[in-house]
């Protein structure tokens, strides 16, 4: 599985480019897009596909007939990078360099030396307006150099870096917006404007019983979720599928998981008045994005009673401020669902003195009100430019949200589930 992972990740350098590679996977399993802007006509038991700024996406299938409620997995398809400023060459001191600026937060250091391609979107004239395009360049063209050690002795004691400075890329062949509009089939005079990305285009690896790749946080989840909502077989509820955007940079956007995307395509599902209120209530999402795993040079930056670690299962993660949603109802569920299948559990939870980050779980639910958990995979170097995982993880990960999506949930009150496996 982990190959399969790894030509997923090279085809997914920006959240554009993986939306439109899901799509495509999801096409090719008969899966029909449907289109904001018009009116939905549904044909039970057919699954279908709506994206939203060609970087976001939610898939379901329609029911047949009466269900309880919706079985969700939702995880992010952005990752830290550099964005391509508008005017993006600076031509001086004989060199060329790329005006960028950080999306998200990276660890910088990882950057360095590296070669780097470019892909993203840009806007192109069309007859009747304007389109976006695909554009990806994957040769290398770009890499962000170091100073060398003897002009900078100080480079490893605690070293900063200043995004307007250090890490400007150096550009090798010049004339970017020229090599965009070739790679959008259009000339440079009809590029209106672009949101383009340098990436590392490094392919992953397997090594011993570990995995490496870019891009892993989060698209590990992205990829184990798809497969899991394509292998899952049928329950008593919906199994919906959502990939989000810009969850690195706190996800209010249009189309981040603070917008109305979720909702209006639920809403599509349940026309009734109150009908989405009643099958909330039987419904759970797993808000999927990857965790910590103990590091082994730095023991003590992990909970003692929650340190989690690589090749050792699914991980459950909690926090008291919500920053992760899981509590004792959510966890319960996808504690029960992997002891069924047989998947190890881990429990994760920050130093009380180390506030951690967050994710998109707690954020989507100011728009739909669910049970949620956090779930996902412990990994190393989170939001480097190359992160590593366990090789055992995407298996694991994969079964137990194909069995969630197997699962059927009905609320008989508050507090109290009955759970079942498959079709009632």
């Amino acid at each position: 599985m982990n190959s399969e992972l790894f030509d997923f990740i090279a085809a997914c350098p920006t959240a554009y480019q993986a939306v439109a590679h899901v799509s495509a996977i999801l096409a090719s399993e008969g899966f029909s897009p449907l289109s904001e802007g018009e009116k939905w006509r549904l044909e039970p038991g057919r699954g279908y596909f709506m994206t939203r700024n060609g970087s976001s996406l939610v898939a379901f299938r329609a029911p047949k007939g009466d269900f309880e409620g919706f079985m969700l997995a939702a995880a992010h398809c952005d990752s830290p990078a550099f964005k391509i400023k508008e005017n993006p060459e600076l031509d001086e001191g004989g060199y060329v360099r790329l005006a960028v600026e950080k999306y998200g937060g990276m660890l910088c250091a990882s950057w360095f030396d590296r070669p780097l391609a470019i892909a993203g979107r840009v806007a192109v004239k069309t007859d009747a307006g304007f389109e976006t395009r695909l554009v990806n360049l994957p040769e290398p063209s770009a890499l962000i150099p170091s100073v060398a050690i003897h002009m900078n002795r100080n480079a490893n004691e605690n070293a900063s870096y200043n995004a307007a400075v250090d890490m400007l890329p150096l550009s090798g062949a010049g004339d970017l917006r020229a090599r965009a509009a070739e790679a959008a089939g259009v000339s440079e005079n009809d590029l209106l404007s672009t949101d383009l990305f340098v990436y590392n285009p490094q392919p992953g690896v397997s090594w011993d019983k570990y995995i490496s790749a870019p891009r892993l946080d989060d698209l590990q989840c992205v990829f184990a979720c798809l497969r899991a909502f394509l292998a899952a077989g049928e329950g008593g509820s919906v199994p919906v599928l959502c990939v989000f955007d810009n969850e690195e940079v706190g996800s209010q956007t249009k189309q981040g998981a603070a917008s109305t995307l979720l909702r209006d395509v639920l809403e599509g599902l349940c026309p009734e008045p109150g009908e989405l209120r009643r099958r909330l209530s039987s419904s759970f999402m797993l808000s999927c994005d990857n965790a910590h795993a103990k590091h082994p040079n730095h023991p003590e930056l992990s909970d003692k009673n929650h340190a989690v670690s690589m090749n050792g299962g699914v991980v459950v993660k909690y926090n008291a401020n919500q920053k992760y949603t899981s509590d004792a109802v959510s966890a319960a569920l996808i504690r029960s669902i992997c002891e069924r299948e047989g998947v190890p559990v881990q429990l994760y939870a920050n130093r009380a003195d180390m506030p951690g980050g967050s994710t998109l779980g707690n954020i989507a639910n100011t728009q739909v009100s669910l049970n949620t958990a956090d779930i996902g995979i412990a990994q190393l170097a989170m939001h480097s430019a190359f992160e590593t995982a366990g090789a055992e993880d995407t298996e694991l990960f994969f079964r137990a949200v194909r069995a969630f999506f197997e699962t059927t949930i009905n609320m008989e009150r508050d507090g109290v589930f009955r759970l079942s496996h498959g079709i009632k």
